[in-house]
C-alpha cells in the first residue's frame, strides 16, 4: 500500500453542455457546471470527487463557485497531511469549521473514498461493505417539450430498452395546464412504462390537494415533493390522501430530517442523493434511519457528471436500503463524454463500473476542453 498522506487538493470548474435543455420548477439549464475535486497522496494516487447541484443555488443555496471557495479556503487546510483513510475524523473536523455546505462536503468525501480505494487497489464499494448487485434500475427524466414530443421520446426509449420508467418535472406552469400535460403523457404510456412527477416543492397546500389526486387518477405512479420541504405536516396529509407513494426530496437532507419524516409518516420513499447528504458516509446514516422506519429509498440525482454518478452507483450497489430504483442518468444528459470508457446503460439499468476506486478514468482532454476560462 502506498503512502496515504494527502499532499495536494486541486479544484476545477467545468461547464459541460447538455443534449437538450433540462427544466426545473424555477429554472432551466443548457449546460451543467461541475466542480472537480482532486485529492493526491504522497504515494502518487489521485482520487476525484464532484461538487454539483441541480441547476444552481436555487435548490440548496450552493453553486460550483461557492463550493470551490469553501473547499479551497476552509476544507483544504483540514485535509493536508492527513491520510485518505481517515475519512471519519476528517469529515468530523470539517464539520467544526464549515456548517451545512453538504454538496461541497460530498465532493471531498467521494474524493477521499476514491483515493483510498485506489491506494488499496479495490473498488469504492469494498469500503462500503461490498457490492451485492452489479446494476440498478434507472429512471429517465423527460424534458419540457410539448406532450406529443415527450411521448415520442419515451416510447423510443422503451422500444430501445434503455428505460422503462420516466419522471416529469412540474411546478413551472399553471397547475391546471401542467396537470393536463402530465396526464396526457401518463395515459399514452399506460401499460408501457411508469410515469412519476416532481414538483420541486413549488405548490402550496391547496394547490397540491386539488391537483395531486388528479395526477394519481390520471396514471401517475409516484408524487415527489409537491410542497415546501419544511412543511412536513402537509406532506404527511398528502401521503395519507393518495394511494400511490409520496417521495420526500427537499424535505430530507440530513439524518435528522429522515427521522422527522419517519415520525410524521410524511413519505413512503426518500430521495437519497449522496450529494445533498454530504457524501457516502452521511448517506449511510440517512438510509439506516429509513430502513428502521420501513421507508424505501430511491437513488436520486443532482444531474451529476460521471464522477458523482459513479459514486452513487457504488453506493446503491452496496446498500440494500436503496430499494426503490434510481435516477442516476446524469451522464446520459451530457452531450460530451468526460470518461475514457462511458458508464454503461442498458435494459433499464445502469451498471456498476469495474476497477479500483470509482472504476472510471477521466478523459483529461475532454476535461480541459470544458474547463471554465
Amino acid at each position: 500500500m502506498t503512502d496515504l498522506s494527502i499532499v495536494s487538493v486541486e479544484t476545477t470548474i467545468l461547464d459541460v453542455p447538455l443534449v437538450r435543455p433540462h427544466k426545473f420548477a424555477t429554472t432551466s439549464m443548457t449546460a451543467q457546471p461541475l466542480l472537480l475535486v482532486a485529492v493526491t497522496t504522497a504515494g502518487g494516487v489521485t482520487g476525484y470527487g464532484e461538487g454539483v447541484v441541480p441547476g444552481g443555488p436555487w435548490w440548496g443555496g450552493e453553486s460550483v463557485e461557492t463550493m470551490q471557495a469553501i473547499v479551497e479556503k476552509y476544507i483544504v487546510p483540514v485535509l493536508l497531511g492527513r491520510g485518505v483513510d481517515e475519512i471519519t475524523g476528517i469529515m468530523s473536523d470539517i464539520e467544526r469549521v464549515v456548517a451545512n455546505a453538504r454538496f461541497a462536503k460530498a465532493a471531498v468525501d467521494v474524493a477521499l473514498h476514491d483515493a483510498w480505494a485506489r491506494s488499496l487497489g479495490v473498488p469504492v464499494h469494498t469500503l462500503l461493505g461490498g457490492a451485492f448487485r452489479k446494476s440498478v434500475d434507472v429512471t429517465w427524466a423527460l424534458g419540457a417539450a410539448p406532450a406529443e414530443e415527450i411521448i415520442e421520446e419515451a416510447l423510443g426509449l422503451v422500444e430501445s430498452k434503455r428505460h422503462f420508467s420516466f419522471k416529469l418535472k412540474m411546478g413551472a406552469l399553471d397547475p391546471a395546464v401542467d396537470t393536463a400535460r402530465v396526464v396526457q403523457i401518463a395515459q399514452a404510456l399506460r401499460g408501457k412504462a411508469g410515469v412519476r412527477i416532481d414538483v420541486n416543492a413549488r405548490w402550496d397546500r391547496l394547490t397540491a390537494l386539488k391537483y395531486v389526486p388528479r395526477l394519481v387518477e390520471g396514471g401517475v405512479e409516484l408524487i415527489e415533493q409537491p410542497t415546501p420541504g419544511e412543511q412536513l405536516e402537509v406532506l404527511a396529509e398528502l401521503n395519507r390522501l393518495v394511494p400511490v407513494p409520496v417521495m420526500a426530496d427537499e424535505s430530507v437532507q440530513t439524518p435528522h430530517d429522515a427521522l422527522e419524516v419517519a415520525r410524521r409518516g410524511a413519505a413512503d420513499v426518500i430521495a437519497l442523493k449522496t450529494t445533498k447528504c454530504g457524501g457516502l458516509k452521511k448517506s449511510r446514516e440517512v438510509v439506516a434511519i429509513a430502513k428502521a422506519a420501513g421507508i424505501a429509498c430511491h437513488g436520486a440525482t443532482s444531474i451529476e457528471g460521471p464522477i458523482g454518478t459513479a459514486a452513487s452507483i457504488h453506493f446503491a450497489c452496496a446498500e440494500p436500503g436503496i430499494d426503490f430504483g434510481t435516477e442516476l442518468f446524469g451522464p446520459l444528459l451530457f452531450s460530451e463524454e468526460l470518461l475514457q470508457e462511458p458508464i454503461r446503460y442498458a435494459d433499464g439499468q445502469v451498471f456498476l463500473p469495474e476497477g479500483p476506486g470509482l472504476g472510471i478514468e477521466l478523459n483529461m482532454d475532454a476535461v480541459k476542453t470544458w474547463t471554465r476560462n
